[in-house]
């Protein structure tokens, strides 16, 4: 294994612009509340993400077509990187690099991203659309459709380009949905591989169970990039999933996530910390060896309005106070405000100012 430089996590009163940088597949999320007769007619099932299929293309016109459809920039990362600057409230902080199409849609998400204050490095691809996921809302629950199209052609050239890769040598914190690994493994690795050379923090999470399922040989194969996360999240059922893949002979969260942590890792600040959430139960962190339960805040069933992207709020909040050098359990207090807010909105939506004390 390669050596590599270490850099002990340090207190900051103002984070530097550019200081979270995250790579993903932005998407126009597409959301309206339907009927699980709706579901069945695609072939979707309750409470689960999937890539579409030729079988969902009509699904979006039909969508389109509903008055109470909503359309709100997302994409896991992009959620989450989103959720991070809107709690960190400097003027680009944050970072955020993936591919779009050249089209209406395309424009339009990059100007409400770029009002969020988030400093956007889209790659545009003339040739395609700008990618879009249904968010099919059923009660309290969602089922998410992603048609990547133009977000999902993003190529390591632009990573590599002189005007990327300056904000990536600015930034301190990486972060990446599993789903990235359906487009660029590449781009992953060459950002991973510089983390560990200069000591700075590489973050990925699960994203769904099709992706530990499907993707396993970019992420434990013979380059595996697991080595390179310095910190890993997922919720319980993309954790056992990711357990069922490793052939681990156990379903338990603690003992799971506690392998997860253990599995062999190439450098960095710490020994990677896994941090998994399941809904309305305490959030699981494996750390150092030892395991650590942390209660979530409890939300009047009256108040739900959709879970859609409560992960994704969950790790931007988290990440908000980790770019400031906060422990575990302010990061976690930050990400469970995050997650606590957002479903009490429809999509990944939340008020123009946070109500969060540091």
């Amino acid at each position: 294994m390669t050596l590599c430089h270490s850099n002990s996590r340090r207190l900051r009163e103002d984070p530097p612009e550019g200081v979270l940088f995250g790579m993903g597949n932005p998407l126009l999320d597409v959301s309206a509340v339907v009927d699980k007769a709706f579901l069945a007619k695609y072939g979707v099932k309750l409470n689960n993400a999937v890539l579409a299929e030729e079988k969902h293309m009509n699904m979006y016109k039909e969508l389109a077509q509903k008055s109470s459809t909503s359309f709100v920039p997302g994409g896991a990362t992009q959620n989450s990187i989103r959720i991070a600057q809107w709690l960190l409230q400097k003027s680009k902080a944050t970072t955020f690099v993936g591919g779009i199409g050249k089209d209406e849609f395309g424009d339009k998400m990059e100007r409400l991203i770029t009002l969020e204050g988030v400093n956007v490095a889209y790659h545009e691809d003339p040739s395609a659309a700008t990618g879009s996921c249904a968010v099919l809302v059923v009660g309290d629950e969602r089922s998410l459709v992603a048609y990547l199209a133009a977000a999902g052609m993003y190529k390591i050239e632009h990573m590599r380009k002189s005007e990327t890769w300056a904000l990536v040598e600015k930034a301190q914190y990486f972060y990446s949905a599993g789903f990235f690994l359906t487009v660029s493994p590449e781009s992953l690795m060459l950002v991973a591989k510089h983390a560990a050379a200069t000591g700075k923090t590489f973050m990925m999470n699960l994203s769904a169970s099709f992706v530990c399922e499907r993707f396993k040989d970019p992420l434990m194969a013979a380059f595996p990039l697991v080595i390179y996360v310095d910190y890993m999240f997922g919720n319980e059922a993309e954790a056992k999933a990711f357990g069922r893949v490793q052939g681990w002979s156990t379903t338990d969260l603690g003992r799971i996530a506690l392998k997860m942590a253990a599995l062999p890792k190439i450098c960095g600040t710490h020994k990677r910390i896994v941090v998994i959430t399941q809904g309305v139960d305490p959030v699981v962190v494996a750390d150092n060896g030892k395991l650590l339960m942390f209660p979530v805040l409890s939300l009047p069933k009256e108040k739900l309005v959709d879970t859609n992207a409560a992960g994704d709020a969950f790790v931007g909040g988290f990440m908000a106070q980790l770019v400031f050098g906060k422990n575990l359990a302010e990061c976690i207090r930050a990400g469970n405000y995050a997650a606590n807010t957002v479903i009490q909105h429809l999509g990944c939506t939340f008020p123009k100012k946070p109500n969060f004390s540091y």
